[in-house]
């Protein structure tokens, strides 16, 4: 008589693990991203990205030279757009609200933009600020008010104050920055994008614009790309790691810094790579 077969059964595979575990968001979600690819012609440059960015909180982009974290932030107020052959697959959500069902005006008022160089317009300190509103139609006090607020929230006014008829060329880099912003902050966006502002500063300039986004975000929320890792450290509140495309990890900061999930990241930040 054979002895009978006893049959062990297999445990279950393990789902996989997932890329990154998202962090229990601590405040309403401002920018919800699902499955966001970025490409350029055929050439993938964000793959199937996927985060939220919470409301009135600063949220960095940290990652190598070309690991899409630039293209990511840009497509969040569409400026790919204004790329040839530039598209995207997957959803961005704004309070809820898919960016491209917007008006592209409407869009940029709410998701404002600073880029790495300061660009002002070749204008009066006072004109560059008051660009955006001349073409919402605001005039006199009202847009003189405006004005000064937007410099005030941008930590400039008391520097410019004396001197708003002069050239916005006269200003230092770092001046010329914050007025960059304070022009990005005149209607009064809901988000403000930042991609490498302090790339091109000196140390003390870099703190002043550091300090002041601090202030912004209890009435804006910011995103800002950035190489530079004592900067994300300082003065975020998430940070996401980026590499060839996909985003590796996203987590608090003290989180990303001190005690990373996954070995790319802590080789990244321990400078083993990039």
């Amino acid at each position: 008589m054979k002895a009978e077969q006893i049959l062990i059964p297999l445990p279950a595979p393990k789902p996989p693990e997932p890329l990154f575990e998202r962090p229990a968001p601590a405040a309403k979600i401002k920018i919800d991203v699902r499955r966001l690819s970025c490409f350029y012609g055929s050439t993938e440059a964000v793959k199937k990205v996927s985060l939220t960015i919470p409301e009135n909180r600063i949220t960095a982009m940290i990652g190598p030279s070309g690991c899409g974290k630039s293209t990511f932030l840009r497509s969040l107020n569409r400026m790919y757009e204004m790329v040839r052959n530039a598209r995207i697959e997957g959803s961005i959500l704004l309070n809820g609200i898919e960016i491209r069902t917007l008006e592209l005006t409407q869009l940029r008022r709410r998701v404002g933009m600073v880029f790495q160089k300061a660009n002002p317009f070749p204008k009066s300190i006072f004109d560059n600020v008051a660009y955006g509103l001349r073409l919402e139609g605001w005039h006199g006090k009202r847009l003189s008010d405006a004005v000064e607020q937007s410099l005030r929230r941008a930590a400039l006014w008391n520097e410019v104050k004396d001197h708003l008829h002069k050239s916005a060329y006269d200003l230092s880099g770092g001046q010329q920055q914050r007025l960059s912003i304070a022009r990005a902050l005149a209607l009064f966006p809901e988000v403000l994008l930042l991609d490498e502002p302090c790339s091109a500063l000196d140390p003390i300039a870099t703190a002043r614009i550091e300090e002041l986004l601090h202030e912004l975000k209890s009435t804006c929320t910011i995103a800002i790309v950035t190489h530079n890792l004592q900067q994300a450290s300082r003065t975020a509140d998430y940070t996401a790691f980026f590499l060839s495309g996909e985003l590796i990890e996203l987590d608090e900061t003290r989180v990303i810094f001190g005690n990373p999930a996954r070995k790319e990241t802590e080789d990244y930040i321990t400078g083993r790579f990039g």
